[in-house]
């Protein structure tokens, strides 16, 4: 797991789900899309949307430290029956703190359902304190995967 802090908040993503994490570039904006929507970036010729956790989760966006980064991650979205590979999605977060080793019995499903959260998922109990895992493949909602990725995205199951 990759521990993140978002508003004095414990995180993780899974690491096998990590591709890269980059210091933070400059985004093109884009009009009209949600405040969360950071904008987009050139990441090796492919553009790739970025998503502001703080923004998303807190009502206000990533305080732009030395610590700020950006996480690459693969995005297979929320109904991937059919897609051949990952899109890459970049997500913001103002602090990457560490790497945790843990084993899925180690997991607890707090069942409590957001539903404007569904990206929230199983809690990890560690001596820093409770860890709220993302799950990746909530982050868009069906319309902001049709609005952000490319056509090519949409023809293999969306």
């Amino acid at each position: 797991m990759l521990l993140l802090n978002i508003g004095n908040e414990l995180y993780a993503i899974e690491s096998r789900q990590v591709v890269e994490v980059i210091p933070l570039v400059m985004l093109k904006t884009l009009p009209h899309q949600p405040e969360h929507i950071a904008g987009v970036f050139n990441y090796r010729g492919r553009i790739v949307p970025v998503i502001d956790l703080c923004q998303l989760m807190r009502g206000k966006p990533s305080s732009e430290y030395l610590s700020t980064r950006i996480i690459l991650v693969n995005y297979w979205g929320s109904n991937n029956t059919e897609l051949k590979a990952p899109y890459i999605l970049g997500l913001i977060t103002e602090q990457v703190i560490e790497t945790l080793h843990k084993s899925e019995s180690e997991f607890v499903n707090p069942n409590i359902q957001i539903d404007k959260a569904p990206y929230l998922g199983k809690m990890i109990v560690h001596e820093q304190g409770m860890i709220q895992c993302l799950r990746i493949e909530y982050l868009l909602s069906e319309v902001q995967q049709v609005n952000l990725l490319p056509e090519s995205y949409h023809n293999t199951g969306f």
